[in-house]
């Protein structure tokens, strides 16, 4: 059974391939803001409790090494007293010894291989939540980056218009400009023109004042 994380990943995957492209574009998708961040917040939200999910898993593995180490001691305990029974009996004395040592052997090499199986177990258990968790967040990495790159084109794309914008519109005063400039030249000559005073010529009689 996957986890809610895995199920939010899966459909966060399947939003993405049903969005629609851009026009012109077999890269670019169009996407519900609103609906992409309520996946990512639920994936956020459920993030550290998958994690805390592993890392119990992982603390098994004391659980798991103390229930061998218990096994172990158990036969240990169980060829002592074997041994103690087989020593009892003094007409075999001889074979109780080699008995003895066998069990304990035996029971030795058991408890240990109980160790390393469990060991072994519990290292592979940790192992795999950890390759798990780091799956999980390669994927959620990806899907940022690529909203990330999708904002990024966006933006782009946005500067780009509003600059062809800005350049026709600097285009078309620079093209009224000339016309304001030959008016205004115009209008002012006309003025000064008018404002010159009519020359009079002084009356022949009329000897001028040293």
């Amino acid at each position: 059974m996957s986890s809610r994380m895995e199920q939010i990943i899966e459909e966060i995957e399947e939003y993405i391939d049903n969005c629609k492209y851009q026009p012109l574009s077999s890269t670019k998708i169009v996407v519900n803001k609103d609906e992409l961040e309520e996946l990512l917040t639920e994936l956020k939200m459920k993030t550290p409790e998958e994690i805390k999910r592993y890392q119990k898993i992982i603390s098994n593995k004391e659980a798991i090494l103390a229930d061998a180490q218990a096994k172990a001691d158990a036969i240990i305990a169980q060829a002592q007293v074997q041994t103690s029974e087989l020593v009892s009996e003094h007409q075999i004395m001889q074979q109780a010894y080699a008995q003895a040592n066998e069990v304990v052997m035996i029971a030795t090499k058991q408890a240990q291989e109980i160790l390393d199986k469990a060991t072994n177990d519990a290292n592979n258990i940790r192992m795999g939540a950890i390759q798990y968790t780091d799956s999980s967040l390669k994927n959620i990495e990806e899907i940022l980056s690529h909203a990330i790159e999708g904002s990024q084109a966006r933006y782009d794309n946005l500067i780009h218009t509003l600059q062809g914008c800005l350049d026709v519109v600097t285009a078309n005063r620079n093209e009224l400009l000339p016309e304001e400039e030959d008016a205004s030249s115009g209008q002012a000559k006309q003025e000064t023109t008018a404002a010159e005073p009519a020359t009079q010529e002084a009356p022949a009689n009329e000897i001028p004042e040293e």
